[in-house]
């Protein structure tokens, strides 16, 4: 019986990074009628974030790590998914295995985009979709049937279109479990009918096809009965089918009341009705802004009506639906200030979270192929970042680094939002602005902006702003700006662990918890300060 392993490498441990396309391969070949008697097939996941790869200095030492693992297994045949974060070392532990005659098939993401560039890397490359092909290449190498001289090519690089209804869902046969990684990845489409020139989907087929909702509702019973505590939803555009998310909602309000959902949506499609039914379970949606500058977004193909998009993000609001913005800098045609700009949208339509991320030129995109055209210089090797535009210089590059290293720490890792607007108002500074004195204040007292602890986060606000109250002379204003962050804090620490505790305020809560404190200088003008302990 031939052994096969399928594996990847993981960028983190979350159930964001949950194995599920080597899941989906390992579960076709296990369901594959010419082979599924002939061969044994085990799921094997690695994290860049485990103990023993994360103390190891160099990609070589990981990869041989790798090879050891995968060894005592004893496999005839390995298939490595590979992506950006796991190029380099899979290449490496390819080298490796193969010297022990151990064959290798390799797809992805990284070998969809250009697969003559692996020929040297891997036995067999399998380009696009891999549970119909892989199998059909195993067949082929279990019955002898391949071509010795040319291994590298894999005779099943057609460009077919898999028909999802012929697929076997990993979590239902077993090959995966959730509860292994604290939540799951739930696939209910592929493609997607914008072609986003960034994307890998730039040049897929401009069609979104729907896996079975027989396998939807028997998969959404699974993630009930595993109670599976949190869910992100692989659907780029959701609610672009209005009735579809709204039916799919309903059914997760009455069979997975309990589990949180994360939700990608385009905020075009989003309208009251819609808004109303995410309020009804527990869930955020992050939604692509990428760019307030409508005509770098119209360079990278991706359409932007600036008063829609407003007016959608106020009924999230109006609604109380938990959501977050996405940004890239670094696009072509974006200048440092047009940049900032789209930091000032962003942070004045009070997302939860503002994700601020560096443009990265993937090969197998329509970016990609544009380079040249649209003037970008990027990185040859993962992650492919940009270096530099025709108008985003190096240091450019590094300063908008910087700010989203400010907004990381003080906003989101800050859960800053509920009074972030209010202190920019009160101190006539836009959030771009904000962030750059944070992040140099960070660096003159060496404060780390990769922790995450919020208490910690919630003292350096604080500290933060005393000095630039003070630097303005409205040292008056400090004890006011201390309650509403402090007041704020405990909620959403409680908010996420459950547990209650006491805090000190110098003002009445039910002032804090108010409209009043929308207004530091009405609120400081107006409420008078009532020393007390409360606990929330």
């Amino acid at each position: 019986m031939t052994r096969i392993i399928c594996t990847t490498l993981l960028v983190e441990k979350s159930p964001q990074a949950l194995p599920l396309g080597a899941a989906c391969v390992a579960s076709a070949i296990k369901h594959y009628p010419p082979v599924e008697k002939e061969c044994s097939v085990k799921l094997i996941s690695f994290s860049r974030e485990d103990e023993d790869i994360q103390k190891l200095k160099n990609d070589e030492a990981k990869a041989e790590l790798l090879a050891s693992k995968l060894l005592k297994e004893t496999p005839q045949i390995v298939c490595m998914s590979v992506f950006v974060w796991n190029r380099t070392i899979f290449e490496l532990c390819a080298g490796i295995l193969r010297k022990k005659g151990i064959i290798i098939i390799a797809g992805g993401p990284e070998i969809t985009a250009h697969p003559e560039v692996f020929e040297k890397s891997f036995d067999y490359t399998v380009t696009g979709e891999g549970e119909i092909k892989v199998p059909r290449l195993i067949e082929k190498i279990i019955f002898n049937k391949t071509s010795d001289a040319t291994p590298q090519k894999s005779p099943q690089n057609s460009s077919t279109i898999t028909d999802l209804s012929l697929l076997h869902s990993p979590y239902l046969d077993g090959t995966i479990d959730p509860a292994e990684f604290g939540g799951a990845l739930w696939e209910l489409a592929r493609g997607c009918p914008f072609k986003c020139s960034y994307c890998y989907e730039s040049k897929g087929e401009k069609t979104v096809r729907l896996f079975p909702q027989e396998r939807i509702d028997k998969e959404l019973e699974f993630f009930a009965k595993k109670k599976v505590p949190q869910v992100f939803v692989l659907d780029p555009t959701y609610n672009a089918n209005k009735e579809r998310a709204l039916s799919l909602l309903k059914k997760i309000a009455r069979i997975t009341p309990d589990t949180f959902y994360y939700f990608e949506a385009r905020a075009e499609f989003i309208d009251r009705q819609l808004a109303n039914a995410f309020t009804k379970i527990p869930c955020a949606l992050q939604i692509g802004l990428q760019s307030a500058n409508e005509n770098v977004l119209r360079k990278v193909n991706r359409p932007f009506n600036k008063k829609l998009f407003v007016k959608n993000i106020s009924i999230l609001n109006q609604e109380g639906v938990t959501f977050g913005l996405d940004l890239i800098y670094g696009l072509p045609g974006e200048t440092f200030a047009s940049f900032c700009q789209g930091i000032n949208f962003a942070s004045s339509l009070y997302p939860n979270n503002l994700e601020i991320f560096c443009l990265s030129v993937l090969p197998g995109t329509d970016l990609f192929d544009r380079a040249q055209e649209l003037g970008l210089t990027f990185e040859e090797t993962p992650p492919y970042n940009i270096i530099k535009t025709d108008k985003f210089s190096p240091a450019d590059k590094q300063k908008a680094f910087e700010l989203a290293q400010a907004c990381t720490y003080f906003y989101n890792d800050g859960r800053a939002v509920p009074w972030f607007m209010t202190i920019c108002h009160f101190l006539k500074t836009k959030p771009a602005e904000f962030f750059r004195a944070f992040y140099d204040y960070a660096k003159k007292n060496s404060i780390n902006l990769c922790c995450c602890e919020h208490k910690l986060i919630e003292e350096n606000q604080i500290k933060f702003l005393t000095e630039a109250f003070k630097q303005r002379h409205l040292d008056r204003y400090k004890k006011a700006a201390t309650d509403i962050i402090r007041f704020n804090g405990a909620i959403s620490r409680k908010t996420a662990t459950g547990k209650s505790e006491k805090i000190r305020l110098t003002y009445p809560p039910e002032y804090i918890d108010s409209q009043y404190s929308l207004d530091l200088d009405f609120f400081v003008k107006n409420v008078r300060p009532k020393p007390c302990e409360i606990t929330l």
